[in-house]
């Protein structure tokens, strides 16, 4: 078997032998041997059969292990390896040589680049469903990157160190913002922590690109509001649920704008006619981009409109029956215990149930602060008591001296 190099043939073993020999010559100064990788990288598409093509970019990852100054070709080439190991249903093992690859220490590798490779060994990492690694490997990223302004970053000077300018192939930063935010989706779906995805769509829908084209925003829009209604409730939630409302964007898609509003006014809402009302739009998902809500969507929004219906009630009643209770949140009685119990235990609500009495008591929650600064008053009223107490005493001292001496 043979490797064109223009007019002539090459026998493959005698083309990796070369290499090899090249490579290991101490005289040869590193840019010669960077020049020999680059070169030879150039006949990886000429090779005849893809077994060929495997054994020479292994020859040169091998050649080019270990030397600082031929990292990049190096992590291009591993690239290059997973994504054939990926298309042979190998991902396991694409995963695993992407992730022998630490580019955020390269200096002279473009920013661009550098975030394309980690994003890659992130999606490996969740197709092989290694949701901890995909963790680990995401948080080499700072979000702040996706924000910087390329025309007023800092060049730097000519020499060495100089940055290399990234391969035509490599996605524009705002690009790989949005791949970033996808992948991120992806593992935060798999603890349903809905809030964070919520966050996710949010930060794809601020993309300018996104932003222009209707046809890309309102799917993302529809997202982002049943997200916050699938989310817990906590300041965060309520941040992002009233700052969404205030969205101009949100009078496109009038229904939506009805959920989030009921949301946030202190009403009961029935959640048989509000399920009637939603469940074709809830339905609809799954033939937008984004896919559907999961499997958990329908009960976690079941969830959170009793939830919200309990936080009603507390702000109303100090004090009400179970009985009543679960007449305004159309609940058996067992079931409006629980969700009751649940919401305490997870220190969202206050409250405490007289069970002979069938009695439930609301109170309002505190912090350290709070309570420190009750306690501190509590204080000073008994000391200013204290202090009253003894002045009356000495007081009736002095009279019944002055009455004696008389």
């Amino acid at each position: 078997m043979y490797v064109k190099q223009g007019k002539l043939c090459i026998p493959i073993a005698t083309f990796f032998f070369s290499i090899h020999l090249l490579s290991n010559r101490l005289c040869y100064f590193s840019q010669a041997i960077t020049a020999m990788v680059q070169k030879a990288m150039e006949y990886i598409d000429l090779t005849p059969d893809m077994d060929t093509r495997i054994e020479l970019i292994k020859t040169l990852s091998s050649v080019s292990a270990g030397k600082i100054y031929v990292e990049i070709e190096r992590a291009r080439l591993i690239k290059r390896l997973a994504k054939i190991k990926e298309e042979q249903g190998k991902i396991d093992e694409a995963a695993d040589l992407m992730q022998e690859v630490a580019v955020e220490t390269f200096g002279s590798m473009a920013k661009t680049e550098k975030i394309a490779f980690i994003l890659e060994q992130v999606r490996l990492c969740l197709d092989r469903q290694d949701y901890v690694r995909a963790q680990i490997l995401s948080r080499k990223i700072s979000t702040r990157v996706f924000d910087a302004d390329p025309s007023k970053e800092k060049k730097k000077p000519k020499g060495d160190s100089i940055v290399q300018d990234a391969p035509a192939e490599i996605p524009s930063l705002l690009e790989l913002k949005r791949i970033y935010y996808e992948l991120m989706i992806r593992y935060y779906s798999h603890n349903n922590d809905y809030l964070e995805i919520c966050r996710c769509y949010k930060a794809i829908y601020d993309i300018p690109a996104i932003k222009e084209d209707p046809a890309k925003w309102i799917p993302i829009l529809r997202k982002i509001c049943w997200y916050l209604v699938l989310a817990p409730h906590d300041p965060m939630q309520s941040s992002l649920l009233n700052a969404t409302l205030e969205d101009k964007n949100l009078s496109e898609i009038p229904n939506f704008r009805l959920l989030l509003k009921q949301l946030v006014t202190m009403e009961v809402i029935q959640w048989t006619s509000l399920w009637d009302f939603f469940k074709a739009e809830f339905e609809d998902e799954k033939n937008l981009p984004g896919g559907a809500l999961g499997d958990k969507a329908a009960a976690d929004l079941k969830l959170r409109i009793i939830e919200h219906n309990i936080l009603v009630v507390s702000k109303y009643y100090s004090r009400i029956t179970l009985n009543r209770l679960a007449d305004l949140l159309c609940l058996s009685l067992q079931e409006a215990e629980k969700h009751l119990s649940d919401m305490v235990n997870s220190k969202s609500l206050v409250a405490k149930i007289d069970r002979p009495m069938g009695v439930v008591s609301f109170g309002t929650a505190q912090d350290s602060n709070g309570v420190l600064n009750s306690w501190a008053t509590n204080l000073e009223k008994l000391l200013d008591l204290v202090e009253k107490s003894c002045h009356q005493i000495h007081k009736e001292t002095m009279i019944h001296k002055a009455v004696l001496k008389a």
